[in-house]
């Protein structure tokens, strides 16, 4: 379980890096959301999990994120106060996708049963 001082700083984290990712990159990255940060408890990794809005621009996405990493960390550290500044990793978070995959899922499965009872 995470200590309530992680749980801050990943909150924090994640508001300064939508706002870094909104207003200070230059790089073409399209629209990305971050939808949650996670960080070990020694500090030295931080992961950024996002989304973005259309499946054509994830890839460009991805290479925006990976060649802006270093300019991210660094203004990260002047908005967030921590004793060292994380290792950042950028991951696709599809937990969109696969919801919705699910409750398709459910949906036909529902209809189907739907059709059985009334057969």
């Amino acid at each position: 379980m995470k200590s309530n001082y992680i749980l801050r700083l990943e909150s924090s984290i994640k508001r300064a890096i939508s706002e870094i990712l909104n207003f200070e990159v230059k790089n073409n990255i399209g629209l990305v959301t971050v939808t949650e940060c996670s960080i070990t408890s020694d500090l030295e990794y931080l992961t950024v999990y996002y989304t973005v809005l259309s499946e054509n621009d994830r890839k460009r996405a991805r290479e925006g994120l990976e060649s802006s990493k270093g300019f991210i960390r660094t203004s990260l550290a002047s908005k967030v106060q921590m004793r060292k500044v994380p290792n950042i990793t950028f991951k696709y978070d599809d937990s969109y996708q696969r919801g919705s995959r699910i409750e398709e899922l459910l949906a036909e499965a529902k209809a189907k049963s739907m059709t059985d009872e009334n057969s």
